[in-house]
């Protein structure tokens, strides 16, 4: 079964439930499993993941915030941050890398493609 993560960086805005919720019901559709890292970076350097599931995600449309939390990283900035981040999504056998975020999420998503 293919695996991909989702994750939510930076500040919270509005609409980042209804694309995790998105998400999670377009891969139940196509068999792929969901994995959510709660706090953004944070979350996957220190592995606080959870697999996602319709019932997970069941009634989150119209919440404010995101239920996988979300936070910056400084420790993400470090080479040594990076590298764990990397070693958790490899360890979990994840297949690609969703990020729900702005400008700052989106350099990190530059970083961990040049770090894989």
């Amino acid at each position: 079964m293919r695996r991909i993560a989702v994750m939510t960086s930076g500040g919270d805005a509005s609409g980042m439930n209804a694309a995790v919720r998105a998400i999670v019901r377009t891969g139940i559709y196509h068999g792929i499993e969901i994995i959510g890292f709660r706090k953004g970076y944070e979350g996957i350097i220190d592995n606080e993941h959870l697999v996602l599931n319709a019932r997970s995600v069941s009634g989150i449309i119209d919440r404010g915030g995101t239920i996988l939390e979300t936070a910056r990283s400084e420790r993400f900035m470090t080479e040594e941050g990076q590298k764990k981040a990397f070693s958790v999504l490899r360890k979990h056998k994840i297949d690609g890398l969703i990020v729900i975020g702005g400008d700052g999420s989106f350099r990190g998503v530059r970083v961990m493609d040049r770090v894989g």
